[in-house]
């Protein structure tokens, strides 16, 4: 089962996901990028995400469509090894913003960043 906790920071909304990406079991991570719609980035943390069919890549692909189309920043960060040799043998690398959480972070506009900083000195 693919398990999801969320994290706001300001606008921007981080899905930490934990499991498989697979057939049957993408609709709670559909869902969870749905709910955020007044997000102006989501980050999806792929660091305990242990596999990915082509399913997977599919939805991946349909939410980022779906959430840029409604001008949304949708980035994937600490991806698996794993994973991301998958989404390199399917170059979907070229086409997912792929980062560290720490990287990921310094390329949202400096306004954004500086409220994060702000959120986490609060946390």
């Amino acid at each position: 089962m693919l398990g999801i906790s969320t994290s706001n920071l300001g606008n921007v909304v981080v899905l930490r996901l934990r499991g498989k990406i697979i057939l049957g079991e993408t609709v709670a991570l559909r869902n969870a990028v749905a709910c955020q719609m007044d997000a102006s980035v989501i980050v999806l943390d792929l660091a305990r995400v242990t596999a990915i069919d082509a399913h997977g890549l599919g939805v991946l692909l349909k939410l980022r469509a779906q959430t840029e189309a409604d001008g949304i920043e949708f980035r994937l960060v600490n991806v698996h090894r794993l994973v991301g040799r998958i989404l390199e043998i399917t170059r979907l690398d070229s086409v997912f913003e792929i980062g560290t959480e720490r990287a990921d972070w310094s390329r949202t506009s400096r306004r954004r960043f500086s409220l994060l900083a702000s959120l986490a000195a609060c946390a």
